[in-house]
């Protein structure tokens, strides 16, 4: 990546992440979008793009504890560990973003990202303590934890198209009226 596109790259990123500072619906966030956006243009640089993502998301913590007090928790590590999954799967979609077929492909990365966060940031929580005593460890207790988190999950996806759309799309349009941004595509 050429420096002004990696300064206009990292630059929405930390706007994007930074942006968790603001008031918003609960989950409406946009660091599955982060994960699939570092994921699909540093496919080339893996260790790269999986810790751009990560260190945004500490970043954002950072600012919401010193804020907030409600920065780091106890799960954290989880959503953590998701956000480097949906990372790694967001390298296959490189390929698309290179051709410039990236609407169907990336939409299809948001719903699998939005899902994945989903089922694994309320599944790996009630398996290791029941959501802090919330729900028992059965199948009746996981189903609850699921339903109660329906609300979130709506959130969560209307977030990840919202922040996949301004960053893929800003990012497209800075390339389309900024010569500088502009990659050399290789000729056929």
């Amino acid at each position: 990546m050429n420096t002004p596109r990696l300064t206009l790259f990292i630059g929405m990123i930390v706007a994007a992440a930074l942006s968790r500072i603001l008031p918003h619906p609960p989950n409406f966030a946009p660091m599955n979008a982060i994960a699939l956006f570092a994921g699909a243009y540093m496919a080339d640089r893996k260790i790269a793009a999986i810790t751009v993502p990560l260190l945004a998301m500490l970043l954002s913590d950072s600012v919401l504890q010193v804020l907030t007090g409600w920065g780091f928790h106890a799960d954290m590590w989880v959503i953590y560990a998701v956000i480097a999954l949906i990372t790694a799967l967001s390298f296959r979609l490189a390929p698309s973003v290179a051709k410039n077929h990236t609407t169907p492909a990336i939409a299809g990365f948001g719903i699998v990202a939005s899902l994945l966060f989903f089922v694994l940031t309320n599944f790996i929580p009630w398996a290791i303590h029941g959501m802090y005593g919330m729900y028992p460890r059965t199948a009746e207790g996981l189903f609850a934890c699921f339903v109660a988190a329906l609300p979130f999950f709506q959130n969560s996806l209307l977030g990840d198209a919202v922040y996949a759309v301004i960053l893929f799309g800003g990012f497209a349009l800075a390339e389309r009226t900024i010569p500088a941004l502009r990659t050399q595509k290789a000729s056929s």
